[in-house]
């Protein structure tokens, strides 16, 4: 199943990365932009020092990914709306697993993109358009520096007095929508169980 969502992303890391990965404290202060922008380098440069993972390591993956984005990512309500109606009839250990095994969905479908950085690999995030005080808003941004020009788009949500990111479109596709299309295939077929165990494989 996992094998044919977002080809086009196989050319960068950033769409995974700052998705998956954890960021160090940012401030609050910081507008949707900066967060972003300070969230990707600090994942890239951690990505360009390990050499491990930049060959595909899945346990050195998941050491950046544990580090650096998931306190900035609310991977449970990506779940959650991937998921769809079907999520509010989980019990919470199913939605538990949902969670665990769709993080460990992401980094397989993405690890080998890691590959993909270089030391000229960088993050150009665009001018901000929207209202940045509202409590959910897009950023846009183009990675460089690993073939062809990238373009990738991160969804935010007011978490506090910061943001969490939640959703991201690589080339126009974005991830929620697509993982629900095949969500619902899985559910149709055996039910929650019967999703959790195809993304355990």
């Amino acid at each position: 199943m996992t094998q044919t969502i977002f080809k086009t992303a196989a050319k960068t890391v950033f769409g995974a990365a700052v998705f998956l990965s954890t960021a160090v404290a940012v401030q609050a202060a910081q507008d949707p932009n900066q967060f972003i922008e300070n969230l990707a380098n600090q994942t890239l440069n951690a990505i360009k020092a390990n050499g491990a993972a930049r060959s595909g390591n899945t346990a050195e993956i998941n050491k950046i990914v544990d580090q650096y984005v998931m306190p900035s990512t609310n991977l449970e309500k990506t779940t959650r709306l991937a998921t769809g109606a079907p999520w509010r009839q989980a019990t919470a250990e199913q939605k538990q697993q949902l969670v665990s095994a769709f993080k460990g969905t992401l980094v397989r479908t993405y690890s080998g993109a890691f590959k993909n950085v270089t030391d000229k690999t960088a993050i150009n995030v665009q001018p901000f358009r929207g209202d940045a005080n509202a409590n959910d808003v897009v950023v846009r941004s183009v990675v460089t520096g690993a073939g062809s020009p990238v373009s990738i788009d991160y969804r935010l949500e007011k978490a506090g007095d910061s943001w969490k990111v939640y959703d991201f479109n690589v080339e126009n596709i974005w991830l929620v929508e697509n993982y629900r299309n095949q969500f619902r295939g899985e559910i149709n077929k055996g039910g929650i169980d019967g999703l959790i165990r195809s993304l355990q494989k």
